[in-house]
């Protein structure tokens, strides 16, 4: 699909202040300051992220009273357990909370609810089952909860006391929890700490643990060391797709340089299945580690991943992880089928004059990877989307939306014909019966006709300047790995590189001869072009503009400039 593309313009005062208070590359100043970091004070602290820069935990709403809890139940001998996610930010937090807690005095478990048969939170289900194996006396939602006011009146009910560590928006009226630490709570805060998924949160209520137990004086607290959780929280925070700005960008950078030291036995035989022997970068994490040990949570159990994570023996962390990548292969498998299904449709009955809205289903898709395939959905015919799969009480799926279309508030005004939903502007979560599937067709499609101007139906590149070919030496490049990770919130640069023209034949590459590489001069210089999934899309001729990532591309022992291409347009 083809896209708009904004070009922002250089604001050279800015990008030469500075280049020439941090000596850096103007390339990688010009893209700091698209990315709205411009005092040069600040710039220092965003390119050496420090630990010591966090803020104190105890200002996130109800810290204060969960680590109050806590504490009382380390004297009681009290049974705790950490009620989680299925996802990668629900292991990782619940992982981090019971390693450290039971390794600092707690007597502690841990549930991961079963996607298909209790689904996603507290359920009614999911809680009932976890009460039956732990019996707890307080309960810790991980990642989900903030409002789930029946059931923790429930739970009220039956004596068992409930701390929400969650980062997921609140509504009123809230749960009778004893803390519901999230950072939605305070508007004072002014959105400070709402970066934060849950395992950061985790890792935020560790130092807030930590700090009261050496202030109460107690020796295993002062030997502790908090740091030993980061590979955790950089997990977490790259996986769920969090904006990695304030403290994510501290907490993802120190993260993802533990990963590699990890002692977790557990993580080191992901590391081995997944091939990866060196640094961890924002790829390696969220397209290597994260889909293997997300795979058990969408196919099986994700109590599977926790264990692994949990594991001490190396032997039986080698068997899950090997157990983790054959979920993922299969993952793989029956997301390749399902959105080959469902693309084979959209391609002969998409009308993109009428449908301004994607919903499918079908019951016997799987509802472990419909939220994947929305997304496949939804990038290639850029519309909102909803996948559904089969579920036991009818069907279940996900969304993803567009820039301009909040998808959570266009849930609510199908909820007439939806059982549950829930989520947010990007994506979201819902549950129906079959009966209703094209009614909420309907609905959601004249929703989105209303709200969504014929603009937002076209995809916007952003891009960070306009830079000839020749000017993109190694030394420009490489400076741009100071950016690093990038993701939500910190795109990946992306720039427009003008008057090109092709200066070899196209060679085709993959299994199925499905992308293309490109050989490209502006006369001066030239540089290799990837085309990913390019085999139904019209290649570049002529002379063209070109709107690419850029990388460095290391092949036997050689350097060479790589471009990947994003879109591109007849030269002017």
């Amino acid at each position: 699909m083809k896209h708009l593309w904004d070009i922002k313009a250089p604001n050279e005062q800015s990008v030469q202040g500075i280049t020439q208070a941090l000596g850096i590359h103007p390339l990688l100043a010009q893209c700091l300051v698209n990315r709205e970091l411009i005092d040069p004070e600040e710039v220092r602290s965003f390119l050496n992220p420090k630990l010591a820069d966090l803020a104190a935990p105890e200002l996130i709403p109800n810290m204060g009273p969960a680590v109050q809890r806590l504490f009382r139940a380390r004297e009681k001998g009290e049974a705790v357990v950490v009620f989680g996610d299925y996802d990668v930010d629900g292991i990782t937090s619940t992982t981090l909370l019971l390693d450290s807690l039971n390794s600092l005095g707690w007597c502690i478990a841990g549930y991961l609810p079963d996607r298909v048969d209790e689904g996603y939170g507290l359920t009614p289900d999911g809680v009932a089952n976890c009460l039956s194996q732990h019996s707890p006396d307080l309960l810790i939602a991980a990642d989900c909860g903030t409002n789930s006011v029946e059931v923790i009146t429930s739970l009220k009910e039956q004596d068992v006391d409930v701390i929400v560590l969650d980062h997921h928006q609140a509504y009123e009226p809230h749960p009778p929890a004893v803390a519901l630490v999230n950072p939605w709570l305070s508007p004072g805060t002014e959105g400070r700490f709402r970066e934060l998924c849950t395992a950061g949160l985790a890792f935020k209520l560790l130092h807030a643990v930590v700090k009261h137990g050496r202030q109460l004086g107690l020796s295993e607290f002062k030997q502790y060391d908090i740091r030993q959780q980061l590979d955790l929280v950089g997990l977490g925070t790259i996986a769920d797709l969090v904006p990695l700005t304030g403290e994510n960008r501290i907490l993802a950078v120190k993260g993802l340089q533990q990963i590699p030291r990890t002692h977790r036995v557990g993580l080191r035989a992901l590391l081995d299945v997944a091939g990866i022997d060196g640094p961890v970068g924002s790829f390696e994490a969220g397209f290597q580690i994260a889909p293997r040990l997300n795979a058990a949570g969408r196919l099986q159990s994700a109590m599977r991943g926790l264990d692994l994570l949990c594991s001490v023996d190396p032997a039986s962390a080698e068997e899950l992880a090997g157990l983790l990548d054959r979920n993922n292969r299969d993952r793989q498998r029956v997301e390749k089928e399902i959105t080959h299904q469902v693309l084979d449709t959209l391609r002969t009955q998409f009308n993109p004059e009428r449908d301004h809205t994607i919903v499918m289903g079908d019951a016997g898709w799987n509802i472990g990877v419909v939220g994947i395939v929305a997304s496949r959905v939804q990038k290639e015919f850029y519309r909102p989307t909803v996948i559904l799969g089969g579920s036991p009480n009818g069907l279940r799926g996900s969304g993803r939306s567009i820039k301009g279309f909040d998808l959570a508030a266009a849930l609510k005004e199908c909820d007439d014909v939806l059982d549950r939903y829930g989520g947010h502007a990007m994506a979201a979560g819902v549950s129906m019966q079959y009966d209703n599937l094209e009614a909420f067709r309907e609905r959601l499609n004249e929703v989105a006709k209303n709200k969504l101007a014929e603009e937002l139906l076209q995809p916007t590149l952003k891009l960070d300047g306009t830079i000839p070919l020749h000017e993109l030496n190694f030394g420009a490049v490489q400076s741009l790995e100071a950016l690093q990770p990038t993701g939500m919130g910190l795109p990946t640069v992306q720039v427009a590189v003008p008057k090109l023209e092709l200066n070899a034949p196209v060679r085709w590459m993959g299994a199925d001869k499905q992308h293309a590489k490109l050989s490209v001069t502006d006369g001066q210089a030239s540089a290799e072009v990837v085309c990913w999934n390019a085999k139904s899309d019209p290649l570049p001729e002529g002379r063209f503009d070109l709107a690419a990532q850029l990388s460095i591309n290391l092949w036997r022992g050689r350097r060479s400039l790589q471009l990947k291409m994003l879109d591109w347009r007849p030269a002017a």
